[in-house]
């Protein structure tokens, strides 16, 4: 393939492309990097097909270059998604994926698509016991209680500038966090408000043990990671989520998270 003076590849058929697009026409496919463990409503994986917002996001893009899609699922955690992307595995990376000054160095990211609170899950029982009767604002402010994260995820990172003096426990899955703190092994989860809320509407029983805060002054923001060699990937990915209709809030998740 012949390329112009512009950086450009001229295609079999005549026409131009930047490099990053002529790649993935000359492949016939988009490589998708998408987490190994699924995260509804965002993907998920029924009789070995993937449904999600993330998926739909993936597949109106691959249609739109005029090629198939296809998801690389390696990745067991949120950072080795990033990972899989820096080492040129797939083109991007649709997972659910929180914009953070680390991973930014590494590759680069789209525009928002969804933006997110952080929010806190409290242990209602041992919160009050750590608080002595202080209001949950002027807990929070100073917090120096436990935290439980998962690990390698964007709030293992967020955890330490937002709460630095908090005792931080990592543990391998949201499951798993939520185990210990419903066994009063930490008194707070840290997570995005839509997966901090959706524990709550799957067992409305469990508001008698466990109790929301949101940050409503910390944002996480959801985007597309792109190879930082691809800029005018980011470019139209950019322009893809500008033109599209569909808007995302977490209102819209958790009613996504019914069906």
């Amino acid at each position: 393939l012949v390329t112009t003076p512009t950086g450009l590849v001229r295609m079999p058929d005549g026409h131009l492309l930047a490099p990053e697009f002529a790649r993935i026409v000359s492949r016939g496919e988009l490589v998708v990097a998408i987490l190994g463990v699924d995260q509804p409503p965002f993907f998920e994986e029924h009789d070995g097909q993937l449904t999600g917002i993330d998926i739909d996001i993936a597949k109106e893009i691959a249609a739109k270059l005029g090629v198939k899609v296809s998801f690389n699922r390696d990745a067991r955690t949120f950072d080795a998604v990033v990972d899989l992307l820096a080492n040129g595995q797939a083109d991007m990376a649709v997972s659910k994926l929180s914009r953070t000054l680390p991973r930014a160095e590494i590759i680069s990211f789209s525009v928002p698509y969804v933006r997110l609170h952080r929010a806190l899950l409290l242990n209602r029982v041992k919160f009050a016991q750590f608080a002595h009767g202080r209001t949950v604002p002027d807990v929070i402010r100073s917090y120096d209680g436990t935290i439980g994260v998962v690990m390698n995820s964007s709030y293992s990172a967020y955890v330490r500038a937002n709460f630095p003096h908090a005792q931080v426990t990592s543990y391998p899955s949201w499951g798993a966090v939520l185990k210990a703190l419903d066994a009063g092994e930490v008194t707070a989860a840290y997570r995005d408000e839509f997966e901090v809320k959706h524990v709550l509407k799957q067992d409305p029983t469990a508001s008698l043990r466990l109790r929301v805060v949101t940050l409503e002054d910390l944002d996480d923001t959801i985007a597309i990671g792109v190879n930082v060699g691809a800029p005018a990937l980011l470019a139209y990915v950019n322009q893809f989520l500008a033109e599209r209709s569909t808007k995302l809030d977490v209102t819209a998740l958790l009613q996504a998270s019914n069906n």
